[in-house]
C-alpha cells in the first residue's frame, strides 16, 4: 500500500508540471512544428527544394509539402504522419522511372530547425536540415533569396555540386536530328529472346539489335547495354532508341556494325521493376554472374560474334553505369571497352576498381566516363576520374549540360558507339 501511495503521488507531481509547462508533453512539442518549413538537398535525379507545411489540430498532425526538383513542382500529401515527443516521422511515395517508390522521413525537431534522415527505399539515405519560415510571404522555395537558403546536407548521393577545371565537355552536343528514324537508310532488327539463367534458376529476357544486313556469314563485335535501377531490358529503347542511332551512324560510316544486346540487370526470379525498385539493389550485383555465365554465352551460341574482349564492350546508364565499371574493370579478359553513364552510388571506390592502373592502361582500348553537370550524383564519377588521372590511366572524362536523364545517356551512347570496335 505505502508502495502504491508513492506511486501516485509521483504521477500526480508529475502530472503537476506537465500542466505547469514543465514537462514536453506531446502536444506541446507537436504545436511547435506548425507552420512552413524549407529544405534544400541533393538527390540521386538531382537538387530538390521542399517547403513543408504542418498542421496540428486536436493533437493530431498532418503534413503537405510543395517539392520541386529539375524546375518541376509538384505538390505532396504526407501519410502516416505522427509526432512522438521531439520526433517527427512521416511517408510519401515518389514516382522514379516510372515506379513508385517508398520516401520515409524521420526529424528531430527543434525550436528553428528539423533535422531530417530521409530514406529512400533500401537504396540510399539523405540528411539534411529544414529551416522554420518565420513568415507566410518568405515560404516560396523558389524564389527564396540565395542567402536566405539553408545550407545544403551531406545527403546520400553527396554533398553540393562542386565543379572543377576538368569538368567540362569532351566533344561537342550531338546534331540535330541524330536520333530521328531515317527513311532512306538500311535498317536493323529488334528481338526481344529469351535464356536460361543458371544464376537466377529462370528464364529470363533480353532485347537485342542487329545491325542492317546482319549475317551469319560475318562475325560482329557485341556491345552489353546496362539499364538503371528503375528499368529493365526495355529502358534503353524506351529512353535513347539504340537502333535508330547504330542505324544512322552506320549508314553514315561512323560507327562499325554491331550488336547490341539489352538485357535484365536485376537478377532475381522477379526481375520486374515494381514495387520498391531500391528493394533490388543486391539483385544488381548478383548480375555480375548472370552477365559472364549466362547472357554472354547464350548471345554467342545463338548470335555469329567474334567472342574475345578485344570485340566485346560494356557500358550503362546510372545503376547500369555502376554495373558497367564495377564488372568491366573486374574482367578486363572479358572486356576492353567499357562505359559509365551518370554512374550511381552502387560503383565501387576507385581504387577497387582499378588496382591496377598499369593493367588497365595496357588492357583497356576505351574506359568512358560521362555525367552532366546538373546530376546529383556527379561526385561518383569525379571520383573515379580523379584517381585516374593521379594513376594515369587513360580514360574519356565527358561533362556536358544535362542532369541525371534520358538526353544525358542517349547523347552518351552516340558518343560512345563511334569509338568502339575502332
Amino acid at each position: 500500500m505505502d508502495d502504491l501511495m508513492k506511486a501516485t503521488k509521483r504521477w500526480m507531481g508529475l502530472l503537476a508540471l506537465a500542466l505547469c509547462g514543465w514537462l514536453p508533453s506531446t502536444e506541446a512539442r507537436a504545436g511547435d512544428i506548425s507552420g512552413p518549413w524549407r529544405a534544400e538537398f541533393d538527390t540521386q535525379i538531382g537538387q530538390q527544394k521542399y517547403l513543408f507545411t504542418f498542421q496540428v489540430n486536436d493533437g493530431k498532425v498532418t503534413g503537405k509539402a510543395t517539392a520541386e526538383v529539375g524546375g518541376r513542382k509538384r505538390e505532396v500529401e504526407f501519410k502516416e504522419t505522427r509526432l512522438s515527443g521531439d520526433i517527427l516521422t512521416f511517408m510519401e511515395t515518389f514516382k522514379f522511372q516510372d515506379n513508385e517508390v517508398r520516401i520515409d522521413y524521420t526529424g528531430k525537431v527543434g525550436d528553428h530547425e528539423i533535422t531530417f534522415t530521409r530514406k529512400v527505399g533500401d537504396f540510399a539515405t539523405e540528411e539534411f536540415p529544414a529551416k522554420r519560415v518565420e513568415t507566410a510571404a518568405a515560404a516560396s522555395p523558389a524564389n527564396a533569396p540565395a542567402a536566405q537558403r539553408p545550407p545544403r546536407g551531406p545527403g546520400g548521393f553527396g554533398g553540393p555540386i562542386v565543379l572543377g577545371p576538368d569538368d567540362k565537355p569532351a566533344f561537342p552536343e550531338p546534331p540535330a536530328g541524330f536520333d530521328v528514324k531515317r527513311q532512306d537508310i538500311p535498317h536493323g532488327s529488334l528481338e526481344m529472346i529469351d535464356y536460361d539463367s543458371k544464376t537466377v534458376g529462370t528464364q529470363r529476357k533480353m532485347q537485342v539489335y542487329t545491325p542492317p544486313g546482319y549475317s551469319k556469314d560475318k562475325k560482329y563485335p557485341v556491345l552489353y547495354l546496362l539499364h538503371g535501377i528503375g528499368g529493365d531490358e526495355t529502358e534503353w529503347q524506351r529512353f535513347a532508341t539504340p537502333n535508330v542511332l547504330l542505324d544512322n551512324l552506320i549508314a553514315d560510316g561512323k560507327a562499325a556494325p554491331m550488336i547490341v544486346v539489352m538485357p535484365n540487370g536485376r537478377a532475381q526470379k522477379n526481375d520486374r521493376a515494381e514495387g520498391n525498385v531500391m528493394a533490388a539493389a543486391p539483385a544488381f550485383a548478383n548480375f555480375e554472374r548472370d552477365l559472364l555465365d549466362d547472357v554472354i554465352p547464350a548471345i554467342e551460341k545463338r548470335y555469329s560474334v567474334r567472342a574475345d574482349r578485344e570485340h566485346r564492350a560494356l557500358a550503362g546508364l546510372s545503376m547500369g553505369g555502376g554495373q558497367s565499371l564495377n564488372f568491366g574493370l573486374a574482367h578486363l579478359d572479358a572486356f576492353a571497352w567499357v562505359g559509365g553513364f551518370s554512374s550511381a552510388p552502387n560503383t565501387k571506390p576507385p581504387e577497387q576498381l582499378v588496382p591496377d592502373p598499369a593493367a588497365a592502361t595496357r588492357q583497356l582500348k576505351l574506359l568512358w566516363l560521362g555525367c552532366g553537370n546538373k546530376d546529383g550524383l556527379i561526385r561518383i564519377s569525379q571520383g573515379v576520374h580523379t584517381y585516374l588521372k593521379e594513376k594515369e590511366v587513360p580514360h574519356v572524362w565527358h561533362v556536358d549540360g544535362n542532369a541525371h536523364d534520358p538526353t544525358e545517356w542517349k547523347n552518351n551512347l552516340y558518343l560512345f558507339v563511334q569509338r568502339i570496335f575502332r
